[in-house]
């Protein structure tokens, strides 16, 4: 058994049992990828895939313990490069993190500018993208951190760690009739359209759910993944708009007024997801101090050994969370 063939084996699976796919994003030749899996299978006795003719068409009850055991070893491969790296250079690296809009725009860059003063040497790379585009990457273990809100059951094999809580806020245009009330209730905003964030496509919409809990209609005239849009359209008219709070500032906001919503959304956690067992480099715990100081190098290594994704919330069970 080579190690060389698991890689083949876990390409083969990411890529949908897709051999020629596989090849592709492995750089090397269809024929070459069926060869050594038919290897693999023969040195193992057993088949991992069925087939109807050259084309696989599911994993075996055995193959799925094979592929789990492959994906654990094809991680700890990486650990031992990591290991290496750090050895060689601490300050030298890559920090890949995907994350949302709001996130990127209003949160991430004071904390990128410090770590870049500690880490000038360290290259970054920012991705955006909904809940579902920012797992897809996290699943393809294309990125080392994901940062987000919610949908917590799209990332089974991340250790999401709390950060900070946080609320959503109304924005309006001078003399909207909201901008007379200091505390709108939900009625209030069901007899005006919303412009708003994205729905979630993997479940239910907290938005959408808390005016249909309260029996109240929600026009929707608008739903974009990125504030500044949304802000973009409240200007216009269109509606009134519901944005994370961290999304509302003195300086660029002046010309709208600003409602704190915070007696009438429920608060949302937003977490910092590594993969479970990864091994981390002195300049990932770092950022993850500046991000969110309570998440020290000991707190954090207990949430990576942490088997399960019940066991990682035990261990942040009962901290202490700032708002933002």
């Amino acid at each position: 058994m080579k190690l060389h063939q698991l890689r083949y084996l876990a390409a083969v699976v990411d890529n949908g049992l897709n051999i020629t796919a596989a090849a592709r994003a492995l750089h090397t030749s269809q024929p070459g990828v069926s060869k050594q899996i038919k290897l693999l299978e023969e040195e193992l006795g057993f088949e991992i895939f069925e087939r109807e003719g050259r084309n696989l068409t599911r994993v075996t009850p055995a193959g799925k313990q094979v592929v789990e055991r492959a994906l654990r070893i094809l991680d700890e491969t990486k650990n031992i490069r990591r290991l290496s790296e750090e050895y060689r250079d601490e300050k030298k690296g890559s920090l890949s993190i995907a994350t949302t809009h709001t996130q990127a725009r209003y949160v991430l860059p004071s904390v990128i500018k410090r770590f870049r003063q500690l880490y000038p040497e360290v290259k970054l790379h920012l991705h955006q993208g909904t809940s579902e585009q920012i797992a897809d990457l996290a699943a393809d273990d294309r990125v080392d951190f994901a940062i987000a809100t919610g949908s917590r059951d799209l990332y089974p094999t991340l250790a999401l760690m709390p950060c900070y809580r946080w609320h959503r806020d109304l924005l309006v245009p001078t003399g909207h009739p909201l901008a007379k009330l200091k505390k709108p209730t939900l009625k209030d905003i069901s007899r005006h359209p919303v412009v708003t964030y994205v729905f979630s496509f993997s479940g239910r919409s907290s938005l959408p759910a808390l005016f249909d809990k309260a029996g109240l209609p929600l026009d929707v005239a608008l739903t974009a993944r990125d504030a500044d849009v949304i802000k973009t359209y409240v200007r216009l008219g269109l509606g009134v708009g519901i944005v994370a709070c961290m999304a509302v500032t003195e300086d660029e906001d002046q010309d709208l007024v600003a409602i704190d919503g915070s007696h009438l959304f429920p608060e949302h956690v937003t977490w910092l997801g590594v993969r479970r067992g990864r091994l981390l480099r002195t300049y990932m715990y770092d950022f993850m101090r500046l991000f969110a100081p309570h998440l020290t190098r000991k707190l954090v290594d207990q949430g990576l050994r942490a088997p399960t994704s019940e066991r990682v919330e035990e261990v942040f069970a009962g901290l202490s969370l700032p708002r933002y």
